[in-house]
């Protein structure tokens, strides 16, 4: 069957994204599905608002009636600029899929420069790019899907996207086959193509077709293969032919695979903040790097892809912002930035109601709050250390009914503190799964409980907690401080660790240096996204939690297509990741957009992709 679209709710297969910047998102998760954020009940995500009726007065271009991108026709690009701000973070790596660079403020951008097989619709629902190619189920035993990329399909250089390109991006994730992390050496955020297609794709060098066999079933299987980097390019700067790499992955020659890891993890990661040269960053998707301008701290500003062979961008250029949360609502009245997600507070919503000539959306939001325990050897939470009694005093201290009806309820009325990880409370079956694996011990704060399981845990008071984030973050930087107020009676010493480069490669986060870390997940509704982040040894987990009975039940989960089976093993995830607990979920997120009222197709959405998910169609009304 030719797949049209499908509700499977997974930027990298499997992958949340991290959000730490300037909406409510935060890093993203696995290749298909987190960045920091993410779900994973099998019925979807939840329904963003749809935009209101186009400002020009036109109601043929009103609201679209597919919750995917809208067939805008024949495009002519305007000559114009149209910017957006996703926060301060600047953006540093064309490759997002490491751990280190896999985040809400490299995706906005490498969204634009990567045509692939599928995009997210604003409710989680997946769309095939019928321009970029197609993919068919070929057998569902074993599970076979071919794909076929357009003829026309190239990179900005010249160069045509291939299978070869699929092959190494089945290759960086450590696949077994080719030897195994320790042999080839990338650093991939997700392994979800490599563990659950162990030999890899079948295909011929050069080939614009190839095809993906699952020896067992495997629910997010449709978000494990979109997009894929330029494999030319990281062979010729390993010193190897295309071709001769392409044909070591098929002969399963890992010695010559692992020569090019090192380039992959390094060559395309921007620490200095300036455009690297154009020969190593070729373009896929309707925008590009070749001729955009960098002002290293303000702005970066891409331009078409000349050889794209899709449809046209709406708007020449499009720019990315790179600028403080707290300074988005007042950008946006002076015209410096055209489109923003600030954090949902009611003062954000009531200077958006009074500008003129600004428009606002609201929404729901696949973005969820967390604080998580740090269990490396050296943190007071590890379990060589103070163990579950330490976390479990800091548990009953944190004051999050309190974040709640202070920070969120405001804005939307109906928020409840989250005490799920997988179901979103306003998803069908939250409660039914609630009831299963929480009893709310932690759900009211207990000083003297607090006390007790500190005592327990044999720690010097005061203890010092170091609650890591991305600073600045004015909301963040309030829940650390009514998290202090409250620990700090029950023998802890809160400080607030926020830090600017806490997502960055080498920062905080990825060092350890914290023992909490405040971020959210960005999710878009999928099935196996959070086996990376629970599970032991996982790409975006974190702080080290390792836990044989959630290892088994995500194993369980991510092999079968069976929604009752998924359901089951979420239930005893959530218990597991309570009884020893991981970390506290505290709310998700309420999304705002707003936006110049003469910009037409702007549209919020659930999912980790954000508001930029179809900038290419952002335009002004003529």
């Amino acid at each position: 069957m030719k797949i049209r679209r499908a509700t499977m709710a997974v930027v990298t297969a499997g992958a949340l994204v991290l959000t730490g910047c300037t909406s409510d998102a935060e890093p993203a998760d696995d290749t298909a599905g987190n960045q920091p954020a993410g779900s994973g009940d099998s019925d979807g995500g939840a329904s963003a608002s749809e935009a209101p009726a186009d400002p020009s007065g036109d109601d043929s271009a009103a609201t679209p009636e597919t919750t995917g991108k809208a067939d805008l026709g024949e495009v002519v690009t305007v000559d114009d600029v149209v910017s957006f701000s996703a926060g301060s973070e600047q953006y540093n790596a064309y490759n997002g899929n490491m751990a280190g660079t896999n985040s809400t403020y490299n995706a906005v951008v490498n969204n634009q420069l990567f045509g692939g097989f599928w995009h997210w619709g604003t409710d989680g629902t997946v769309y095939p790019n019928e321009w970029f190619g197609s993919y068919e189920v070929v057998s569902e035993e074993p599970l076979t899907i071919e794909y076929t990329i357009s003829d026309e399909a190239v990179w900005s250089d010249g160069v045509p996207v291939t299978a070869n390109d699929y092959l190494l991006e089945w290759a960086t994730t450590n696949p077994e086959k080719l030897g195994g992390a320790e042999a080839l050496g990338f650093d991939p955020v997700s392994d979800s193509f490599g563990r659950y297609v162990p030999e890899g794709p079948e295909a011929e060098v050069d080939g614009k077709t190839f095809s993906v066999v699952y020896p067992e079933p495997y629910p997010d299987w449709e978000l494990v293969v979109s997009t894929a980097l330029p494999s030319h390019v990281v062979a010729e700067q390993s010193g190897l032919e295309p071709a001769e790499l392409a044909q070591a992955i098929l002969d399963g020659d890992g010695e010559t695979v692992a020569g090019v890891a090192d380039f992959w993890n390094t060559g395309w990661v921007f620490e200095n903040y300036e455009l690297p040269d154009a020969a190593l960053v070729p373009s896929s998707g309707p925008y590009t790097l070749d001729g955009a301008s960098w002002i290293s701290g303000q702005s970066l500003t891409l331009v078409p892809n000349d050889s794209f062979y899709g449809p046209a961008p709406a708007t020449h250029d499009l720019s990315f912002v790179f600028a403080a949360p707290e300074t988005h609502v007042q950008a946006l009245a002076n015209g410096d930035i055209n489109v923003i997600e600030p954090q949902a507070t009611v003062d954000t919503i009531a200077q958006l109601e009074g500008l003129p000539d600004v428009a606002m959306q609201t929404g729901d939001s696949l973005t969820w709050e967390h604080l998580d325990y740090n269990f490396q050897e050296g943190s007071v939470f590890a379990d060589d250390a103070g163990g579950l009694a330490a976390r479990e005093a800091f548990a009953l201290c944190v004051p999050r009914q309190q974040i709640v009806e202070t920070l969120i309820q405001p804005i939307n009325p109906d928020a409840q503190v989250m005490n799920l990880r997988e179901v979103f409370p306003f998803q069908p079956h939250y409660d039914e799964v609630l009831s299963a694996a929480y009893d709310g011990r932690y759900d009211q704060v207990d000083i003297e409980g607090a006390k007790s399981k500190l005592a327990e845990a044999e720690l010097d008071a005061p203890v010092d907690i170091r609650i890591g984030y991305s600073a600045p973050n004015q909301r963040r930087t309030e829940q650390v401080a009514a998290i202090k107020a409250s620990c700090d009676e029950a023998g802890f010493n809160v400080i607030d660790a926020g830090d600017a480069r806490f997502f960055e490669t080498g920062g905080p986060l990825e060092a350890g240096d914290w023992e909490v870390a405040l971020f959210a997940w960005a999710g878009s509704g999928q099935v196996a996204s959070g086996q990376a982040i629970y599970s032991t040894g996982g790409g975006q987990n974190m702080g080290g939690y390792s836990n044989e009975i959630v290892d088994e039940a995500w194993n369980t989960l991510a092999t079968s297509a069976d929604p009752e089976v998924h359901r089951e093993q979420v239930e005893i995830i959530e218990r597991e990741l309570w009884d020893t607990l991981y970390g506290l979920p505290i709310f998700a997120h309420p999304d705002v957009t707003g936006y110049d009222s003469t910009l037409q197709n702007v549209r919020t959405t659930a999912v980790q992709t954000g508001v930029s998910w179809n900038a290419e169609q952002w335009v002004r009304a003529q």
